[in-house]
C-alpha cells in the first residue's frame, strides 16, 4: 500500500479524534449485577447469544460488518438505557440491526422489513418492528451514529500503514500469514463483542487491545508503535493493559490460528501400520451381525456391514476381535486407550 504522506496522516489523526469525541459522547453499556442486567431478568449468556444471533442474520442479510458492530453499539445502548424484559430482547436486537442497515447499507441491499423478517424466520409482525424502531430512536434521542469498534479497527490500521509502512514487509519471509490483517481484526472484534465482560471496555480500547497483540507477535520494536497509537487514543494505560490481558485470554480460547476453511492433510509418516482384516463388532450384542446375515441374501449381509460400521463410528460400545495378528494387537491396544484409530492429520502449511 502507497504512503499516502503527513497530509493523510493528519487527515487520520482528525478522523480518530472525531471517533474518540463521538464514542465519549454516545457510548454506552448496561450494568450486570447478581448475573443479570442491572433492573432486568437479562442474564449474560442470553445477551451473548442475541448478538452472536445478530451476525448469523447479518451474514444471512449479505450487511456488512460495520452493519453488525452499529448494531451491537444500539443494542447495548438501549438496554443500558431502559428495562427491557427478555421475551423482547430478540425484537430489540433485530430492530437494532434494522435501524444500523439502514444507516449503512444501500437500500437494494436492505429491501423491505417485512421480507428481511421472512428471512430471519422469527414471528415478528412489521407494526412491531416499527414500533420498536420508534421506542429506540426516542430513548437514544435518533442519535444512533456512535463509533464501534470496527471503525477504530480501520482507523488505527490505516495509521499503522501511514506513520509505520515498514511493518508491511517485517517477517515477510518467517510469518505464516501476511501482517497487519484489518479483517482479521475484523472478525476478532466482532467475537470479542459477543462477550460480556470485554463489551465493557469501549470499542477504542478494545481495537487497540487487538491490534497490539499482532504487533507483539510480528515485531520486537512493537513498544514504540504501540505508544504512539495509545498516545493518540487518549487511553488510560491501566484499563488498556486489563483490557488487552483478558482479549488475549479470550482470543486464545478461540483458536484464530487457523482460517475458516482449513485444509488438513494426512500424514502418512506418523500413521501406525495397520493390516486388513480387521474386525468390530459392537459389545454387549454379540452375533448380531451374523444373526442378521443369516436371514437375507447378500444385499442384506453389506447393509449390515454398514450399519455395524456407523455403530463403529459412532462409538456406541466397541469391541475388537483379536485374532493373533501383531499389527491387529496393536490398534486393539490403542483402541483400549482410548486413542483414535484414525489416520493423523495436520494443518496445511502455505
Amino acid at each position: 500500500m502507497k504512503n499516502p504522506g503527513a497530509a493523510e496522516n493528519q487527515r487520520l489523526v482528525a478522523l480518530l479524534e472525531d471517533a474518540l469525541g463521538r464514542e465519549m459522547r454516545l457510548w454506552k453499556v448496561p450494568v450486570f449485577k447478581n448475573s443479570c442486567i442491572q433492573g432486568t431478568d437479562i442474564t449474560p449468556f442470553q445477551l451473548q447469544d442475541v448478538i452472536l444471533w445478530l451476525g448469523e442474520m447479518c451474514r444471512l442479510f449479505n450487511f456488512c460488518q460495520e452493519t453488525f458492530a452499529l448494531g451491537g453499539c444500539v443494542l447495548n445502548r438501549l438496554l443500558a438505557t431502559v428495562k427491557a424484559p427478555p421475551k423482547y430482547l430478540k425484537c430489540v436486537a433485530f430492530t437494532s440491526l434494522i435501524l444500523s442497515a439502514k444507516i449503512n447499507e444501500e437500500d437494494e441491499v436492505i429491501g423491505s422489513v417485512k421480507g428481511l423478517v421472512v428471512q430471519s424466520g422469527c414471528n415478528f409482525s412489521t407494526a412491531e418492528i416499527l414500533r420498536m424502531e420508534r421506542i429506540i430512536l426516542d430513548k437514544l434521542n435518533w442519535d444512533l451514529y456512535t463509533a464501534t469498534p470496527i471503525d477504530f479497527i480501520h482507523i488505527f490500521h490505516a495509521l499503522l500503514i501511514s506513520g509505520h509502512p515498514h511493518l508491511l514487509s517485517v517477517g515477510a519471509h518467517s510469518q505464516k500469514r501476511p501482517c497487519l490483517q484489518a479483517a482479521l481484526w475484523t472478525r476478532q472484534v466482532q467475537h470479542c463483542m459477543a462477550c460480556h465482560q470485554l463489551s465493557q471496555f469501549k470499542g477504542s480500547t478494545l481495537a487497540l487491545a487487538i491490534i497490539t497483540l499482532e504487533l507483539e507477535r510480528l515485531t520486537p520494536d512493537w513498544f514504540s508503535v504501540f505508544t504512539d497509537l495509545l498516545k493518540k487514543a487518549q487511553i488510560q494505560s491501566t484499563e488498556f493493559i486489563h483490557c488487552k490481558e483478558m482479549v488475549d485470554e479470550y482470543l486464545t480460547s478461540l483458536e484464530f490460528s487457523l482460517p475458516a476453511n482449513a485444509v488438513y492433510i494426512f500424514d502418512s509418516t506418523k500413521m501406525t501400520k495397520l493390516q486388513d482384516g480387521v474386525s468390530w463388532e459392537p459389545a454387549g450384542r454379540p452375533g448380531l451381525g451374523q444373526t442378521r446375515k443369516g436371514k437375507g441374501g447378500q444385499g442384506e449381509g453389506d447393509t449390515d456391514k454398514f450399519y455395524d460400521g456407523f455403530r463403529c463410528l459412532y462409538n456406541e460400545g466397541l469391541a475388537l476381535e483379536v485374532d493373533g495378528d501383531s499389527d491387529t494387537k496393536v490398534l486393539h491396544e490403542a483402541h483400549q486407550n482410548n486413542v483414535s484409530p484414525c489416520p493423523p492429520l495436520h494443518p496445511a502449511v502455505s
